[in-house]
């Protein structure tokens, strides 16, 4: 079976949003160019309360992409973004999302954050994404969507992490790359660890 896990298509990561990810519109179309590909599709979704720690906002003094220790994990420090029931947590008013079988939420918690579509970052809790994709018998992923070296990054390293086969398709990523370079290191850091990239 062959299953896409689409990451964080939202209207804060793409040109305009709160968190723009550069050419992050340009991955609509060719994602769904590849949904009819695909027996499984599902999503993930930036879904923050507006409480939430990674926000410079809720840190008075601090700044924007400012490092920080949050509930013991460093943390860099996000604009507000994909606050829940907001226009900018919606999905891309382009994307075809009339094949997504599930939406997975992450973020919720606003002591951690949660780049991975299956955990959050320390591991202390699962969005169930895991589990679901092993009942529904994915066992080999496609994973498209924002950004590449993070969200994209992490899903990507807890897949294999879970015993899941996984490619990149990196026509249909776009990264943040606060550190020019980022988005080249992180592909070959999933490379590394036994993912598939198709450029």
């Amino acid at each position: 079976m062959k299953t896409l896990l689409l990451i964080d298509l939202q209207n804060d990561f793409l040109p305009g949003g709160a968190l723009a990810v550069p050419g992050g519109d340009e991955v609509i179309p060719i994602v769904n160019a590849l949904l009819p590909d695909f027996d499984l599709v599902v999503a993930t979704q930036d879904w923050h309360p507006p409480n939430h720690g990674s926000f410079a906002a809720n840190h008075p003094g601090r700044a924007v992409f400012e490092q920080i220790d949050l509930d013991g994990l460093p943390q860099t420090l996000w604009p507000v973004h994909c606050v829940q029931n907001t226009g900018g947590a919606l999905f891309a008013p382009g994307l075809d999302t009339r094949r997504v079988a599930r939406v997975f939420p992450k973020g919720s918690n606003p002591r951690i954050d949660s780049y991975s579509g299956f955990h959050d970052n320390g591991h202390r809790s699962s969005t169930g994404l895991g589990e679901w994709l092993k009942a529904h018998g994915a066992k080999r992923l496609s994973v498209v969507g924002v950004a590449t070296d993070y969200c994209v990054k992490f899903t990507v390293l807890d897949a294999l992490a879970e015993g899941f086969e996984v490619e990149v398709l990196a026509a249909a990523c776009r990264g943040v790359n606060l550190a020019e370079g980022d988005s080249e290191r992180a592909l070959e850091e999933m490379a590394a660890a036994g993912a598939r990239i198709v450029v």
